[in-house]
């Protein structure tokens, strides 16, 4: 089948559908999402999959996104981070627990973030 298209955006640009008309998904008793400027969001055929929170040391998924489109999203935010030096994130938390044992732990280390005592880490070399 033909590959989804899979975009970074950050959470407050203009560009990105979930802009200031549409509500962002809200998740239950957890947090949730919010358009600040400097967290990015990324989007697999339009719907997004992946909320990387300002600072870089938060993941959100949305609900509904199975594991294949979640692995893409991951890939996709570690590009986007290797893309420009000056990124980098260090992920301690997903979906507001600790990200070891979490799914997104393998996504993770699979593409290409190194385990540190907190999380994992990614940065351009």
């Amino acid at each position: 089948g033909e590959e989804p298209h899979v975009l970074v955006l950050g959470a407050a640009d203009p560009a990105q559908p979930y802009g200031a008309a549409a509500p962002w998904p809200r998740r239950e008793g957890a947090r949730s999402p919010s358009r600040v400027y400097g967290a990015q969001v990324v989007l697999v055929d339009g719907a997004p999959a992946l909320y990387l929170e300002r600072g870089g040391r938060g993941l959100l998924t949305f609900e509904g996104t199975d594991e294949r489109d979640l692995r893409r999203a991951v890939a996709a935010l570690a590009a986007w981070i290797l893309g420009d030096r000056r990124r980098r994130a260090s992920i301690e938390r997903a979906d507001g627990e600790p990200v070891f044992g979490t799914p997104l732990e393998g996504m993770l280390a699979d593409a290409g973030f190194r385990t540190d005592l907190r999380g994992l880490v990614l940065r351009a070399a």
